[in-house]
């Protein structure tokens, strides 16, 4: 029925299969794959994709915002990431560094969006961690969405990272609860929902422990092809598996 319908169209009649009513995901992470892949297959450089990506990454923002999604965990640089050639991974964090500028913290301030950057920042330049924190620290006081950006993440050194800094802390018994605390994620509830986009199906090291009850959906589309549509489709698939469930 919605063959060669567009998306804008597309979108509001998935909208409406929605029932807004019942249960909907409050936090929502996204794995942001294939933007070297869409521009591959269409004869650009793998640039002009994460190009293209941060334009999808700030379009489904703003998705999130309008539907009352209270937090958005973002997957932007794995650790992995560092194998890739310098002048991508270069480029990658030049547009970093262009997220976090006074035009963007200025929009995030008028929607009162909180940012935060989670995973081991140390290894980026001085003046990209200054960037960050000093993002973070001029949305701090937004309360209607926290956007959480992992960069150096992998999950598996988060769990070590907390662990340290359990073990730092000295004073408590080992629970689940306690070791929460440590977690980058600390004042988030756990995802109940997990996008990842370009048709891989896995968890790539993204959010291990916070992901044990989340709903998990992929889609074909590469990341800088993902829009509205497909945004309240994964929410309607997800409200029939709880609905089911």
């Amino acid at each position: 029925m919605l063959f060669g319908l567009n998306h804008s169209l597309k979108a509001r009649v998935m909208k409406k299969k929605i029932n807004w009513n019942a249960m909907l995901p409050k936090h929502i992470a996204i794995m942001m794959d294939g933007n070297g892949r869409w521009a591959t297959q269409r004869g650009l450089p793998r640039t002009a994709g994460h190009f293209a990506g941060m334009k999808t990454m700030k379009n489904t923002i703003r998705f999130c915002k309008k539907n009352n999604v209270e937090y958005l965990t973002l997957y932007a640089f794995s650790t992995e990431n560092w194998k890739r050639p310098r002048s991508e991974v270069d480029y990658i964090i030049s547009l970093i560094n262009e997220f976090v500028t006074d035009d963007t913290l200025d929009d995030l301030n008028r929607n009162n969006i909180r940012i935060n950057f989670i995973g081991d920042i140390s290894r980026f330049s001085l003046e990209t961690q200054n960037m960050m924190n000093n993002a973070a620290a001029l949305t701090k006081s937004n309360t209607d969405m926290i956007v959480n950006f992992a960069v150096n993440y992998g999950g598996r050194n988060e769990i070590v990272h907390a662990m340290k800094l359990f073990l730092k802390d000295g004073s408590h018994e080992l629970s689940e609860e306690e070791f929460e605390r440590f977690l980058y994620t600390s004042e988030c509830p756990y995802p109940e929902l997990i996008i990842r986009t370009s048709g891989e199906k896995r968890l790539s090291g993204f959010l291990l422990w916070q992901s044990a009850m989340s709903e998990l959906w992929f889609t074909d589309e590469m990341w800088p092809s993902f829009n509205e549509y497909l945004f309240y489709k994964a929410i309607y698939e997800f409200q029939c598996r709880k609905q089911y469930a």
